[in-house]
């Protein structure tokens, strides 16, 4: 019942206000509306520019490989040699490497190298770490490696490091 008081509620309000009583604001805007033209700016005219040619016959390929690696300067005599078979405490920064031992096999000493849980043995000779670190002396409390560093310029420089021995803390 409600609901169809509220239609014809509804339609009455629609009915009043369909009355012809809004013809002097169409006046209004038919006045307004005699004076306002629309103003478009003319186009800019388009500059013509000289065709130049363009012959690209003696220059240098800018996507040729020296362009996109260029070629290095000096190296030549400390340069690591890349082809090599990696051994696999090279894997690992020198950083996260610890010496934890040392002994002596056949006469020559080799030191323990714990890399994550896993213990490595290390010779004279062996390479450790990621700068192509070339071991050079083991003693009882030190490993000693010459590494390769490549500079801002591409030169090979050599660095002297060395690894302590990593005393084992008593358990309580």
């Amino acid at each position: 019942m409600k609901s169809s008081w509220l239609i014809l509620v509804g339609c009455a309000l629609l009915a009043g206000c369909s009355n012809d009583d809004h013809q002097d604001i169409r006046n209004w805007m038919q006045d307004q509306a005699k004076d306002m033209r629309g103003r478009v700016p003319p186009l800019p005219t388009i500059k013509t520019f000289p065709v130049v040619d363009y012959d690209n016959g003696g220059l240098v390929d800018p996507f040729a490989s020296s362009k996109l690696e260029p070629e290095r300067r000096g190296g030549g005599k400390n340069r690591p040699d890349m082809n090599r078979r990696r051994e696999p405490l090279e894997a690992y920064p020198l950083e996260t490497l610890k010496m934890v031992g040392m002994m002596m096999s056949g006469g020559r000493p080799v030191a323990l190298i714990q890399a994550d849980k896993t213990i490595y043995q290390a010779r004279v000779g062996n390479y450790l770490g990621q700068n192509f670190g070339v071991i050079t002396k083991i003693t009882d409390g030190e490993i000693t490696l010459k590494e390769l560093i490549e500079d801002s310029n591409g030169d090979w420089i050599e660095r002297v490091s060395t690894m302590q021995l990593q005393e084992q803390e008593a358990k309580k």
